[in-house]
Formats: C-alpha cells, sequence, structure tokens
C-alpha cells in the first residue's frame, strides 16, 4: 500500500466517523419532531371539546345576564314608582302637617303666654 493508499483509508475513516456522529443528533431530532407531532394532535384533539364546553358556558352566561338585565330593569321600575310614591305621599299629606303643626305651635305659644 502506498501512502495515498493509506491517505484515502484514515480519509473515508473519517468521513464515516463523521457520518456516524451527525446521524446520532440527527435520528434524535427525528424523534423530537415525531413527540411534537403526536403532542400536536393531542392538543388539536382536546381543543374542540374544550372550544365547545367554552361556547355552552357562554351561551348560559349570556342567558343568565339577560335574566339579570330583567330583574334590573324591574328594580328600577319599583324604586321609580317608590320615589313617586313617596312625592305623592309628601305632597298630600305633608303641607297639611306642617299647616297643623304651625297651629299648634302658635296655640301653644298663645296658651303658654297666657300662664
Amino acid at each position: 500500500m502506498s501512502g495515498g493508499e493509506i491517505a484515502a483509508i484514515i480519509a473515508a475513516s473519517a468521513f464515516a466517523l463523521f457520518i456516524l456522529f451527525t446521524a446520532i443528533p440527527l435520528v434524535k431530532l427525528g424523534r423530537l419532531l415525531d413527540e411534537t407531532s403526536a403532542s400536536v394532535r393531542e392538543l388539536s384533539e382536546g381543543v374542540a371539546p374544550l372550544l365547545t364546553g367554552l361556547t355552552d358556558t357562554v351561551t348560559e352566561t349570556n342567558k343568565q345576564l339577560a335574566r339579570i338585565d330583567v330583574i334590573t330593569e324591574n328594580v328600577a321600575e319599583v324604586s321609580e314608582n317608590i320615589s313617586s310614591l313617596v312625592a305623592v305621599f309628601t305632597a298630600s299629606v305633608g303641607s297639611p302637617l306642617v299647616k297643623i303643626a304651625g297651629y299648634a305651635k302658635s296655640l301653644s305659644a298663645l296658651f303658654l303666654n297666657k300662664k
């Protein structure tokens, strides 16, 4: 064997070792890509039921909010009616009571001053 043949064998061996050491990370990278694909597939399968449940939850929440809106409107109407009732009561009973209180004060002042 000549020196060139020995150099070629050494170069071929070095290239084979290079390919072998490069193949190990490539195999690991392939496994990583397979695992990533499986994870994405599982995630995709799990998201659909989650979104369905979320849609149902939002629908039920909107129904409850509509009921609360009706209750709030009724409470506002009742408050307005009570306010109107108090205003009518004050106008109808308050004025005569103020007059009676004025007469009572003047009578008491009149009787107290005679003693």
